[in-house]
């Protein structure tokens, strides 16, 4: 397998980070967390050369899924979320997006286990639970290349709130230091908002853990 590579697009009222990840000199991508619009990520993905091979939810707040179903539609492409997350992901009111003013619900196509495998366009993550921003919150690791997408469990120097529906920052802070900081200090994480960070430097500066 060829070096894989990382592309962002910030969308939203909340500036999620959507993440593209796709192999070096390949056209499918695994697509996370489309935020909103999702016709248009769709097209700001083609007019790179790129298609969606596979859509993966970090969880299902409102301002992760927003975009799913047209990006769906077009692309003909699975979408997968952790198992613990179906109830959220299935209630606008659990995911906020009635509360937000949009009510939005998304059934994905598989649903998975803790450890389980995707592969998608040639790429394989892995699935780790890390549930406390949301009962069903999961990050995707790829392995080989040292990539965690972390949606909103870890950011650089902080992480997810837990006040809203299925949230506990007891179960957030033991998800992090029990799936998380056992991960080699340079694996690079792309959060759901903000900056990208490192393992070890959350280990060494991270004041909420």
């Amino acid at each position: 397998m060829g070096e894989l590579k990382i592309g962002r697009i910030v969308m939203g009222m909340c500036q999620t980070n959507c993440y593209f990840v796709y192999e070096e000199g390949k056209d499918r991508v695994l697509l996370f967390d489309p935020a909103d619009k999702g016709s248009y990520i769709y097209s700001a993905l083609k007019d790179k050369g790129f298609t969606v091979g596979a859509i993966l939810l970090t969880h299902g707040h409102f301002d992760h899924i927003w975009g799913v179903e047209e990006i769906r539609e077009l692309s003909g492409a699975k979408v997968y979320a952790y198992e613990k997350e179906k109830e959220l992901c299935e209630d606008a009111s659990l995911n906020v997006s009635k509360g937000a003013g949009r009510a939005c619900v998304v059934k994905a196509d598989q649903y998975v286990k803790d450890g389980g495998e995707i592969t998608e366009a040639g790429i394989t993550c892995r699935l780790l639970a890390t549930p406390g921003h949301t009962s069903g919150s999961c990050c995707y690791y790829f392995e080989a290349d040292k990539i965690l997408i972390s949606g909103d469990t870890l950011f650089q120097e902080s992480v997810g709130r837990t006040d809203l529906p299925t949230g506990s920052m007891g179960t957030l802070v033991r998800s992090v230091k029990d799936k998380l900081f056992p991960l080699p200090d340079e694996v690079k994480v792309y959060p759901g908002h903000g900056e990208a960070t490192t393992i070890g430097h959350e280990k060494k500066y991270n004041p909420f853990l």
